[in-house]
């Protein structure tokens, strides 16, 4: 039997970034005057009903889901790369968080800079994206911090959230309680590069389709 280390040799390495391959989500929330926001990120991952977000806690993304305790999780396809590029290095926050100056600049309207459509939610306050063919609103459950920076505070956050409402594009519907997954390609988010599904290669035990 081939021993499989024989032929492969590994490389201790430090990388600056663990992005190994996780969907793109955008997190719409409002602030304290109900001006809504866009975030994008890509550190999400779902058990059951319960969703965790990485987030940055100088975002106002962050800030406004502590404060206003509701967002939208939108799930966008690979057609809406260069859209969601498009508002990578803004911020709602204003003024820019020193350790975002270099990058990034304020802007107010993230949905005109992206050319996103904003639609009512049905059961939390932030709009959801109409554009992204999947839109999980949820509410905020509790957090904790992960990391803080050089000057003490909060830098990184996991932030555990409640889906409450789940409503999809309707082609990827099938009945009630399944979305068709040779219908639905997720963005991928892959070591800072975007990527959409290759090939299906078989499907898990548990796939009821």
């Amino acid at each position: 039997m081939l021993n499989i280390t024989d032929n492969i040799t590994f490389k201790t390495i430090r990388p600056k970034i663990l992005y190994f391959g996780t969907p793109v989500a955008l997190i719409t929330t409002i602030d304290e005057n109900g001006h809504p926001n866009i975030g994008p990120m890509s550190s999400v991952w779902a058990l059951g009903y319960n969703l965790v977000l990485g987030l940055g806690c100088a975002s106002k993304t962050f800030s406004n889901l502590i404060a206003q305790k509701e967002c939208v999780v939108n799930i966008p396809s690979v057609n809406l790369h260069q859209n969601i590029e498009n508002i990578a290095n803004l911020t709602g926050a204003n003024p820019v968080p020193e350790d975002k100056k270099t990058l990034y600049r304020y802007e107010a309207d993230k949905f005109t800079a992206g050319g996103f459509s904003a639609m009512p939610a049905q059961a939390v306050r932030p709009p959801a994206i109409a554009d992204c063919p999947i839109q999980l609103e949820a509410v905020l459950e509790q957090y904790s911090i992960l990391d803080f920076g050089q000057d003490g505070k909060p830098k990184l956050a996991a932030v555990t959230v409640k889906v409450v409402n789940v409503r999809v594009h309707e082609n990827l519907a099938m009945g009630t309680d399944h979305i068709n997954p040779d219908c639905w390609s997720p963005l991928i988010y892959n070591f800072r590069h975007y990527y959409g599904l290759g090939k299906a290669l078989g499907k898990n035990f548990k796939a009821e389709l």
